[in-house]
């Protein structure tokens, strides 16, 4: 069930002098690359659900996510070219135009449903449903299939060797994921992109499972919360893009690459440290940006 193409995932090299000065060694598996609207980690989450369904013969999915969710418009692509029905479960409520990811979702034949913040919680939390045709996947592909598609990630870094892997934390089913497969040695960071850590590490810790763990977040890179990016963080991305060429996105990578160059402005890595950034995708979140704001499309 194939519907991305995972060797176009390349791996390339993060070139900074301030990684040459310490010591330092970093790559970027390029996630964005492998489908233009599944693409980044959103496949991955999906992949083990979705090969559910069909062996069930379940015919319609139901899933959740805000305004803003890529999580939704993979979900609508996977469904509409799997043949399959889908509805999105949006927190809030009808707002006067859908933004330009729920169009987007709506396009792929989604059906859009708004629910009130509190019902929201509520529901999601469920995860249940008495229709024998319906399979529900979590918020942003939580639970242990969304865990499982997270940890073949490490199978497209055949030969290579990491002391550490970052990614940005939503659910944080990707970092248990990752946590899952990753190598002896090898530390998994998770930089949180929305408020409230602890309920983070908590969702975290239910998806390993693990009396001893090789993973840790590193706070203090949220903007804010959810989606916020002030100035300074498109500043730091038009930058970031023009010494490196990797577009980066408001709500996840953006934060991510600020936190890693953060991190290393700080000595948090030791010298000839091998470090891999996941870039999970989501450029079209950029779409909430006024023209220009970007000096990448």
């Amino acid at each position: 069930m194939p519907l991305i193409q995972q060797d176009l995932a390349t791996i390339d090299p993060i070139v900074l002098d301030e990684l040459t000065a310490r010591g330092l060694f970093a790559e970027v598996l390029r996630l964005d690359k492998v489908h233009p609207v599944i693409s980044g980690n959103k496949w991955f989450k999906l992949q083990f659900y979705l090969q559910e369904a069909i062996q069930t013969n379940k015919k319609h999915i139901l899933t959740y996510g805000g305004p803003w969710s890529n999580h939704l418009v993979a979900t609508a692509a996977a469904c509409n070219e799997l043949g399959l029905q889908c509805t999105g479960i949006v927190r809030g409520e009808w707002p006067k135009q859908l933004t330009p990811p729920l169009k987007q979702a709506a396009s792929w034949g989604m059906k859009i449903e708004f629910i009130s913040r509190s019902d929201y919680s509520m529901q999601k939390r469920k995860h249940s449903s008495t229709q024998s045709d319906l399979l529900i996947i979590p918020e942003g592909g939580y639970g242990n299939l969304g865990v499982k598609g997270a940890s073949t990630l490490f199978s497209l870094l055949p030969g290579k060797s990491y002391t550490h892997v970052l990614c940005a934390v939503g659910t944080g089913t990707m970092l248990a994921g990752l946590s899952a497969t990753a190598p002896e040695n090898c530390q998994c960071i998770g930089i949180p992109v929305l408020n409230g850590a602890k309920a983070l590490e908590e969702a975290i810790q239910l998806q390993t499972n693990f009396d001893t763990v090789n993973w840790k977040l590193e706070t203090g890179f949220e903007w804010g919360g959810y989606a916020k990016h002030p100035t300074q963080l498109i500043q730091f991305m038009n930058s970031f893009f023009k010494k490196t060429k990797i577009p980066t996105d408001i709500v996840y990578t953006g934060k991510l690459f600020y936190a890693f160059t953060q991190l290393v402005e700080r000595n948090y890595f030791e010298k000839n440290s091998r470090i891999l950034l996941i870039h999970s995708g989501g450029l079209q979140g950029n779409q909430s940006l006024t023209a220009n704001q970007l000096e990448f499309s």
